[in-house]
């Protein structure tokens, strides 16, 4: 919930609570103004903000309604009764929102949080993906923009992908576009993966050896692509009690060396529901200071930090700018949001962990 105190002094205080041992009290000064200004604005303009796990902890701790993954936001704002819908989390999250609740004004902090992943492939490239391999469900990972999405029959997060791939009872799938959370999912379901080849007859020659087949994307996030099993090594190495919690988006290998493996809001749970001496998190690195301001008790190793410097460009003054000019608003033209929006709602209908970025 946000911190609306009455005064700034008073903002300072409940912000110190959370964040003393995580942002510099001269920090913390400054953007306990921010924060104040904020939650003001935001009673004036009828809105609710919501805050991916990813937001840099000054943020996380202080002016969001809601925090999360994408899509339990998404959710969030799809029931919400305010006016104002502001999302700090990147382009494609405000999108998804956009998606579900079309009549209300959504806006993304900043126009340059894109997301690699999402720009790894566009509908285009769909399209030609669906003529080479006819009759071929595609599955589309949420961390896609609009438009690819509604050139999809399913969506899936990272925390159902499994489960919705095998919801298909199909031999084949097309799953885009990230090539890491593919092979992640074929070695949770027993599939195997190939990527895009030019003659499709090609696949049919295959397909005699293998029984199941994911057609994979070389899409990748750049935060968890860095992550290596070098450096998961080097870390049991140094802290033999740390448990390893790995983001699907990381390589194959990375995840299967890790002790759990879960979407941002999954390895939250996992934390909060496990007593270990000491935690790893393999994905963006605000996540651990965000955890360990709302866990005290819980030490959080960051031996591995890497931000995502799309998420960096949500800060606190651009939030603050999005609501006092009402900028970077979020449009989706109609025919594309209403594929969209099936892709997303058959995504709503299957069980799994149910998390998203």
């Amino acid at each position: 919930m946000p911190i609306e105190e009455k005064t700034v002094a008073a903002t300072f205080a409940k912000m110190s609570e959370k964040l003393r041992d995580i942002v510099p009290a001269e920090e913390l000064r400054y953007k306990a103004e921010l924060a104040f200004e904020i939650n003001q604005l935001k009673r004036e303009k009828n809105a609710v903000i919501l805050g991916h796990n990813y937001m840099e902890p000054a943020l996380y701790c202080s002016v969001p309604d809601y925090v999360g993954d994408s899509l339990e936001l998404s959710r969030q704002a799809a029931t919400t009764d305010k006016d104002v819908i502001v999302f700090c989390g990147v382009r494609f999250m405000g999108e998804t929102a956009k998606i579900l609740c079309p009549d209300k004004t959504v806006l993304v902090p900043s126009p340059k949080a894109g997301c690699s992943l999402a720009e790894s492939i566009t509908a285009a490239e769909v399209r030609k993906l669906k003529k080479q391999y006819p009759g071929v469900p595609v599955v589309t990972y949420v961390n896609t923009y609009a438009d690819v999405k509604a050139e999809s029959d399913i969506c899936c997060t990272s925390g159902n992908a499994s489960a919705v791939v095998e919801s298909l009872n199909t031999d084949t799938v097309l799953f885009i576009p990230d090539e890491y959370m593919a092979g992640n999912i074929a070695r949770e379901t027993g599939m195997n993966v190939i990527f895009p080849i030019r003659n499709p007859r090609d696949l049919q020659k295959r397909q005699a050896d293998l029984a199941c087949t994911i057609i994979g994307w070389k899409g990748r996030c750049e935060v968890h692509e860095q992550f290596t099993l070098q450096d998961i090594n080097k870390i049991r190495k140094q802290f033999p009690d740390a448990v390893i919690l790995a983001h699907p988006e990381c390589r194959p290998e990375v995840v299967a060396a890790s002790d759990f493996s879960g979407s941002t809001s999954g390895m939250i749970r996992y934390v909060r529901d496990h007593a270990a001496s000491r935690y790893l998190l393999l994905t963006e690195c605000s996540m651990a200071d965000n955890i360990a301001a709302e866990n005290r008790d819980i030490r959080m190793l960051r031996s591995l930090c890497i931000r995502c410097p799309h998420m960096q460009e949500i800060t606190l003054e651009m939030t603050r700018d999005a609501l006092l000019r009402n900028q970077f608003q979020i449009e989706v033209p109609e025919p594309i949001r209403v594929r969209a929006k099936r892709a997303v709602d058959r995504m709503l209908e299957i069980r799994g962990e149910g998390g998203a970025a």
